[in-house]
């Protein structure tokens, strides 16, 4: 799907636990989540450092949507 979008126009940051299954899927802007229950948080944390957590990978794919690639780029934090 993230594939198609692009091709329409659009970018999209694809936000995954598993990284080679989006490069696999063809996905070019990868950005690596938590774990597959939680991907986007992690509930051991406190809630101040889970809500931290959140923004940060959230700005993080924010930041990838604006960054122009040519080929599939993974966005480490």
């Amino acid at each position: 799907m993230a594939k198609e979008i692009e091709r329409a126009g659009f970018p999209v940051a694809h936000i995954c636990t598993v990284t080679p299954i989006s490069k696999t899927v063809g996905a070019n802007r990868i950005i690596p989540a938590i774990a597959i229950p939680h991907p986007l948080g992690d509930p051991s944390l406190d809630p101040a450092n889970d809500k931290k957590l959140r923004r940060e990978i959230v700005e993080n794919a924010l930041h990838a949507l604006t960054t122009d690639v040519t080929e599939q780029t993974i966005f480490e934090e």
